[in-house]
């Protein structure tokens, strides 16, 4: 068995041109959804993330606002720029690139976004509403892992999860996700102590800890589906994910790449976000 790539830019290039034609529909109304991201510091890889969530925005035709500040720029005049963000009504979604700097609190900023702004969906109304089931912004890389087992039309119901990773950001609203869809859910983790087991009772497997080889062949069930969400770099510097792509991709159904899998999939659940923002507050 040679498991099917479930290819994240090809999927990211279909969603965008919804969102683009979606983002036309408000224009002939007289709205333009609108971002805008707050880069605080000069952090090379935030930088990079920045500027590809600015570009995806412009590309899909939404407006985005970017808004760079230096490091020593205090809690107290961030929060106050993140307040002015929120009675514009210009500004549909608002971001503010972590990691912050170590004198700012990342979660007291997090909270002061408005809920019906927070298309990172990281403020913890977002996180209630993941947990009860009530409409919200989903964070966006697991909300973007569920559209990628919907583009391969994969029935999650009775089906058994293993997300590996207890992140606030992947690995928690990755579980209330794949349990709103029926799917039996393990949580493992670094104090899990038999990863293996668990991972060889999994129909689908989420890796999300930012740890080469993680999940290998062996901890694969035959024809099991495996997300990878990990960013890492190999010996000689390349990119790659969680999972041992090469030996997992012998044993597992699908498998997501790393580039070019979940990746892409979270700056197009961002403009998905930002344009249900600006949905909502048009009606």
């Amino acid at each position: 068995m040679t498991a099917q790539i479930i290819d994240g830019n090809a999927l990211s290039k279909q969603l965008r041109t919804q969102v683009a034609a979606r983002a036309q529909a408000l224009k002939i109304r007289g709205i333009t959804p609108g971002l805008a991201v707050v880069l605080v510091g000069d952090n090379p890889a935030s930088q990079v993330y920045v500027r590809n969530k600015v570009k995806a925005c412009e590309d899909s035709g939404l407006h985005s606002v970017m808004e760079k500040y230096e490091s020593s720029m205090t809690e107290s005049e961030l929060l106050a720029r993140v307040d002015a963000l929120n009675n514009d009504p210009n500004i549909h979604g608002i971001l503010v690139q972590l990691p912050l700097p170590s004198h700012i609190n990342a979660q007291r900023v997090i909270e002061a976004i408005s809920p019906s702004k927070d298309v990172d969906g990281f403020h913890i109304a977002s996180a209630g509403a993941l947990m009860t089931g009530m409409p919200g912004f989903w964070p966006c890389t697991p909300y973007g892992c569920m559209k990628m087992l919907e583009s391969i039309g994969y029935n999650l119901r009775g089906k058994h999860a293993v997300v590996i990773g207890r992140s606030n950001i992947v690995g928690k609203p990755m579980a209330l996700m794949l349990l709103q869809q029926n799917a039996t859910v393990t949580i493992c983790h670094s104090a899990t102590p038999d990863l293996k087991a668990m991972t060889l009772q999994a129909d689908v497997i989420v890796a999300a800890v930012g740890k080469r080889n993680v999940l290998t062949a062996d901890m694969v069930k035959p024809g099991a589906v495996v997300l990878d969400v990990g960013m890492n770099r190999d010996n000689e510097g390349k990119l790659c994910g969680d999972v041992d792509f090469e030996g997992v991709k012998k044993v597992a159904s699908h498998i997501t790449p790393v580039p070019g899998g979940v990746g892409p999939m979270t700056i197009t659940m961002l403009l998905v976000n930002t344009l249900e923002a600006a949905e909502r507050a048009s009606n």
